[in-house]
């Protein structure tokens, strides 16, 4: 790779840092993608101890990348998110990575499959911290910033991402308790 390509590259994730995701910060500034990304990367790093079997390195990559194809999209809410959405949004993705220098696109390509297949540790741990970490900033943010639907979801979503980690579902009950708190304090 020259240092032109690896330019060019940093310059389309920049990309991220203007664009703004559908949750707010406790300080009620609409986050970008990018320091979303950063956060779910920052919480695989922080497990490394608790999952010693996963190459946390590899869950650090995907976190850093997993929403890479928004630079191109913007960012659609889940809840919002149709198929024609996803399928432009992996069309866009996988032409930018082809593009790339070879042995680099081979490997985001080989990481991107992985991270789809969702058959591997790191790819399900991938995952789950990545909707975590919307449930938890949801949690930090003040509630009139939330979305009307967002008081149901955010004591069901993401159960189902982390049923295969005993330590992943005593956080997502830490967050559903602190999310409960907050609507009580709320409603109270």
């Amino acid at each position: 790779m020259t240092a032109r390509e690896y330019l060019e590259i940093l310059h389309t994730a920049e990309r991220l840092k203007d664009t703004p995701r559908h949750c707010t910060t406790t300080k009620r500034r609409t986050e970008s993608v990018a320091e979303h990304s950063w956060r779910v990367a920052l919480m695989a790093l922080l497990l490394r101890h608790e999952f010693p079997e996963a190459d946390i390195d590899k869950v650090v990559g995907m976190c850093l990348i997993h929403d890479l194809g928004e630079c191109f999209t913007g960012d659609i809410p889940t809840f919002r998110k149709t198929e024609a959405d996803r399928t432009s949004e992996a069309s866009l993705l996988q032409g930018w990575v082809a593009s790339l220098p070879t042995e680099l696109s081979t490997d985001l390509a080989l990481l991107y499959r992985e991270m789809d297949e969702q058959k591997t540790k790191e790819a399900l741990l991938y995952k789950a911290l990545d909707k975590l970490e919307a449930l938890i900033q949801h949690n930090e943010a003040p509630l009139d910033t939330w979305a009307e639907n967002e008081y149901g979801l955010n004591k069901v979503y993401a159960f189902d991402a982390v049923a295969f980690s005993a330590w992943l579902t005593g956080l997502r009950k830490e967050i559903l308790a602190d999310t409960l708190e907050k609507l009580g304090e709320a409603r109270g």
